[in-house]
């Protein structure tokens, strides 16, 4: 362990550990998965970002071994540990300089966003120099005046190559291709089931993968066209688990963005319906619910069945606010009854 330390050291990485793991060290074969947990921070202690609290959320990191990941100091420390194990790793900026770009995209993940929104087509040195907002105050200082920063890193578990399937991040483009109908199935499966919030995240990561792929093509073009049939569905059942759990507004603007593609799209009116009814905007709900008729005339019927709903709970609405004006009035006559009686 003394002899690691000295390398490392001599990489401009120092190691301290925290807790020490168990078992025997890894050999760390390209393709090996490691899954742990991470915190970044400057050395004045400060904290950047931290898996188990980004987002909301614990959730830690999944990286494969090899496949040139934007920031190489993270696999070249995990290579140093054992499962379990807990340790701090001060590193030079040389081996920080492109954490801003990494730590936006981990942030945009745990958003709910794509990786790689915000970022420029360019290599990563590019963007640095681009003067370009990462969207993130703390990101864009970090950029424009690089820092050594100390990473606490703890491995939780690491996998062998051919004993896992792989994340999408670290796929090909044909082995993207060919899993995204699985992670579709396996989200319909968990909403069946009822876990919506689980089915989103499949639906959410297969967008993002497609997505991926779609950048690489020019929009209206044959190749961007397929994609984008193949991310709809995916969207409109992305959208279904975000009306259940009462995201009304992104079902709006995912809604609308395939609306202005394909117009005659009527699973995203009556979503964009429903979404409408459920903020009061009772005008633009009439208008989408009327366009679903008109699209599907065997879908009358429950069309009618949310408006009666949706006209039920505006009038449940208007009847709660003239109790609340009611009251009101009679506060303010008591009070000034007493004023004039005193």
């Amino acid at each position: 362990m003394e002899e690691l330390a000295i390398k490392l050291l001599a990489e401009g990485i120092q190691k301290k550990v925290v807790s020490p793991g168990k078992g025997e060290l890894s050999t760390f074969p390209d393709g090996t998965k490691v899954i742990f947990h991470y915190r970044s921070s400057l050395c004045d202690g400060t904290v950047l970002d931290d898996s188990r609290t980004m987002g909301g959320r614990s959730k830690p990191m999944e990286l494969i071994l090899g496949k040139k990941f934007k920031l190489a100091v993270w696999e070249r420390v995990i290579a140093t540990m054992r499962e379990e194990e807990v340790a701090d790793f001060t590193c030079d900026v040389k081996h920080t300089a492109l954490y801003p770009l990494v730590s936006q995209s981990l942030r945009n993940i745990s958003a709910g966003k794509d990786p790689l929104e915000g970022q420029r087509h360019c290599c990563g040195i590019a963007q640095i120099h681009s003067h370009h907002s990462l969207g993130h105050c703390d990101l864009d200082q970090l950029q424009a005046n690089p820092h050594p920063l100390v990473f606490t890193l703890e491995l939780m578990e690491v996998l062998t190559p051919g004993s896992f399937r792989l994340d999408i991040w670290a796929m090909t483009d044909e082995e993207k291709l060919e899993v995204v109908p699985q992670i579709h199935v396996e989200g319909n499966a968990l909403y069946k089931k009822g876990d919506v919030k689980e089915a989103a995240e499949k639906y959410h990561n297969a967008i993002a993968c497609l997505k991926n792929l779609q950048m690489k093509e020019r929009p209206g073009e044959e190749g961007w066209i397929k994609l984008d049939l193949m991310i709809t569905p995916l969207m409109l059942n992305y959208c279904q688990c975000q009306l259940v759990q009462g995201q009304y507004y992104e079902v709006l603007d995912h809604c609308s963005s395939i609306i202005s593609k394909y117009e005659d799209n009527m699973k995203a009116y009556f979503k964009r319906a429903k979404a409408h009814a459920a903020v009061w905007n009772e005008t633009e709900a009439r208008a989408d619910f009327a366009k679903v008729v008109e699209l599907d005339l065997s879908l009358g019927l429950s069309v009618a069945k949310e408006l009666r709903a949706m006209e039920e709970r505006i009038r449940s609405k208007e009847k709660e606010e003239k109790g609340r004006y009611k009251s009101l009035f009679s506060y303010d006559s008591n009070v000034l009854a007493t004023a004039t009686t005193g």
